[in-house]
């Protein structure tokens, strides 16, 4: 959680230069990003200083305020982005996550199969980053396109829009967890409400947009089975098209074996065993189940019930992902074939490729609080208050403007959080949940070519620049303004 707002303000200014330090903060982020194309984690620190420079805050309070901000947001939401990587990287590394793609693709056809992938891209878009899921998805859309015979985007755009809605609007990928921190939501309730909110979200933007624009940007399969970038058992890989890998593969054995430019098939190496379906399954969604029970228990159990106090332990986000690391070291790491150095070294490669996602994360939570405890915050709660107008729409346009401007969800999300986190104290524990999913919903608003999801989408489906507008923008598009739609309609019945 976000620690405590400043005893004292770090500043004095008034309403017109707190306004205007913050306006000059996040334009000296945005034309870092966007124009000097300096990474988030610089471009955040400096505009932190030159937010609490132009406020007028002594430069060892706004030093103070900045570090103070980094440790609780690493503290509180790193350690959670950590553990839910390594529950993506065994995943990934066991084949648990093709098995999942593989058998879904095989046992449906036709016109159930964009809404097929658009339920796997979302179940296993639950414990892995959006970019690794690309890669993992890609190789398997590709195939049953080519199996099929159907348009290529009417089954890619299912798939990524399962990746994209859970990626911004379910924790625990960081944008929500930020979200949920600064705003010091309920992540239990939180996520429920980001769930009910990402079924419909899902449906009409992957196979209803799918099918849209499927016939009106035709778009062939590539020739290429796996693209640049994918191994060859379908696995995140270095390739130019920006895949990654978890680990070194020498320290699996016999990882070397086969052609690297063979087709994704099911060959393993020997010792290897690709795990169940039900074991991928069940490892994925234990941490989401126990911190569901947690809100539901908070819910429906009084406070002194001994039940509560065990699902209040259980459903501790650490606590729950710390589970289900435990459990993926079992079914997609022991049952999978790995033995224990193997195992070790999957968890320990996970870390590495999120080190710049927990330093723009970090960086962004020292922003965040240089806003809180200059003042900012509460001069923008007040304006709200005073022109009437609803926190949940002032969340979402602030993430929109933002996400345009710098093409980081991430730092658009960071940022609203901190600029509306004073309203959240006025707010019930429901509406600060829905807060947080606005502020999600905005932050995926029109990616386009200053973000990098933009041109990884592009890549991979051999596109111009002009059909990735056409479909992946406003794919995204359609994912913020319905999901946001969904948000203010849930506000108005909790």
């Amino acid at each position: 959680m976000t620690p405590p707002l400043a005893a004292e303000a770090i500043t004095s200014a008034g309403t017109t230069q707190l306004i205007l330090a913050a306006v000059f903060g996040i334009a000296v982020v945005v034309l870092l990003i966007a124009w000097a194309k300096w990474h988030p984690f610089l471009a955040l620190i400096l505009g932190a200083a030159a937010l609490g420079v132009t406020a007028g805050a002594a430069p060892g309070a706004t030093v103070t305020s900045f570090t103070t901000g980094v440790g609780s947001t690493v503290g509180s939401v790193g350690l959670l982005i950590a553990l839910g990587s390594m529950i993506g990287a065994l995943l990934a590394e066991s084949g648990g996550a093709d098995a999942i793609v593989t058998t879904m693709v095989r046992k449906v056809s036709g016109s159930a199969l964009p809404w097929a992938m658009a339920g796997v891209a979302a179940l296993i878009g639950l414990p892995l980053f959006f970019e690794v899921g690309v890669v993992l998805l890609v190789p398997i859309v590709v195939l049953a396109a080519q199996r099929t015979g159907l348009p290529l985007l009417k089954i890619g755009i299912p798939a990524l829009a399962g990746l994209s809605v859970l990626h911004g609007l379910v924790p625990p990928h960081p944008g929500p967890l930020v979200a949920v921190s600064t705003l010091n939501a309920d992540l239990g309730l939180t996520l429920a409400l980001g769930l009910v909110c990402a079924i419909p979200t899902v449906i009409v933007a992957g196979p209803i947009f799918g099918n849209f624009i499927s016939k009106r940007v035709p778009l062939a399969a590539p020739p290429a089975l796996v693209p640049a970038g994918i191994d060859y058992q379908g696995r995140p890989g270095s390739g130019p098209a920006g895949g990654q890998d978890f680990v070194d593969r020498d320290d699996l054995v016999n990882a070397g074996a086969g052609e690297p430019d063979r087709p994704v098939d099911d060959t393993l190496p020997e010792g290897r065993r690709r795990p169940s379906v039900l074991a991928a399954v069940l490892t994925i969604l234990l941490p989401i189940v126990l911190m569901l029970l947690r809100a539901l228990g908070e819910l429906t159990l009084p406070e002194d019930n001994r039940l509560r106090t065990a699902l209040d332990v259980a459903g501790t986000p650490v606590v729950a992902l710390l589970a289900g690391v435990l459990l993926a070291m079992w079914t997609l790491g022991k049952r999978a074939g790995f033995d224990r150095v193997q195992t070790s070294a999957v968890i320990g490669g996970s870390l590495p490729p999120i080190a710049g996602i927990l330093l723009i994360v970090a960086a962004g939570g020292g922003f965040k609080q240089v806003l809180v405890d200059s003042g900012v915050g509460n001069v923008v709660a007040n304006a709200a208050q005073d022109a009437n107008m609803s926190a949940l729409l002032l969340g979402y346009l602030v993430a929109v403007g933002i996400r345009v401007a710098t093409g980081s969800a991430t730092v658009a999300t960071i940022s609203a959080a901190g600029i509306v986190a004073p309203l959240a104290t006025t707010l019930d524990k429901p509406s600060v949940s829905l807060l947080a999913l606005a502020i999600g919903c905005g932050s995926l608003f029109f990616s386009h070519v200053n973000d990098a999801g933009f041109w990884l989408v592009k890549e991979y489906f051999g596109m111009t620049v002009g059909q990735t507008i056409k479909t992946w923008s406003v794919m995204e598009t359609i994912i913020s303004v319905f999901g946001f739609g969904c948000v203010m309609l849930l506000d108005v019945f909790i």
